[in-house]
């Protein structure tokens, strides 16, 4: 029985099966989010960012979610930071508590890459005063050597390279080891973080009338970042600010 031919269908795009070469000529080869697993030209898509990672009203000096902008919480208004502002990609919770984990505990250094950019993006344009020296939050020695990495040195590099910004994992270091902090209270932090940071003398002056970023995943109580930031101030740091991933919310919110 004669049959009537049939032209084969050609594959259109889809979620299942990107258009390569439509990718390529928009930046660069596709590739799965890390969040909603759909095809992108990027690790973490613009979809997920713009609904996961909003810009919200935030207090300028400790980035805690506020109901208006260019405001600063009861907290800063009574004890300010050593640090003049905080910029975050968001609160810590689902989806970058578990990103975050996975960069920092299970090797997953490959993240670094498409959370530093999410971040760079977030950072002001017109920044006042603009930061000229990237810093990451040091690991104790016995640390890096247990995690293999310093996941504020991954963030911080990359993101002073997307800026055209200097970056050095060698000014600031921890000296001291201390406990995990996990659980611990704002002052229970600040009492074991107390000596711990150090500016190494020999490259102190790089400091001196310097515009600092510190940079961090996680903003919890704020006393690492301010212990940190105490310690550039004292070696000659015009001011300190803190970029991070994440901002832990109070408990009560």
């Amino acid at each position: 029985m004669g049959g009537q031919y049939i032209e084969p269908m050609q594959d259109e795009p889809s979620a299942r099966q990107p258009d390569f070469a439509h990718a390529w000529r928009r930046g660069g080869w596709p590739r799965l989010c890390e969040l909603c697993r759909a095809w992108s030209t990027q690790s973490l898509c613009l979809d997920c960012l713009a609904r996961l990672a909003p810009e919200l009203p935030r207090c300028v000096r400790c980035a805690l979610p506020l109901g208006g902008a260019g405001l600063r919480c009861g907290d800063c208004l009574r004890e300010p930071p050593p640090f003049v502002r905080c910029v975050t990609l968001g609160d810590y919770g689902f989806p970058w508590d578990d990103l975050i984990t996975a960069f920092k505990f299970r090797d997953r250094v490959d993240l670094a890459g498409p959370l530093a950019q999410a971040l760079a993006a977030r950072l002001p344009a017109a920044d006042s005063p603009p930061a000229s020296l990237v810093l990451p939050v040091p690991l104790s020695a016995a640390r890096l050597a247990e995690r293999g990495h310093n996941q504020a040195w991954e963030l911080a590099r990359r993101v002073a390279a997307t800026l055209r910004l200097q970056a050095d994992p060698r000014t600031l270091l921890r000296l001291r080891d201390t406990a995990h902090q996990v659980g611990l209270g704002r002052e229970q932090r600040a009492a074991n973080l107390r000596h711990a940071y150090w500016v190494d003398p020999a490259r102190a002056s790089r400091l001196h009338g310097r515009h600092v970023a510190l940079v961090d995943d996680v903003l919890t109580t704020g006393a690492t970042a301010g212990a940190a930031a105490q310690a550039l101030l004292q070696a000659g740091a015009v001011s300190v600010q803190v970029w991070v991933l994440a901002r832990t919310p109070r408990p009560q919110d």
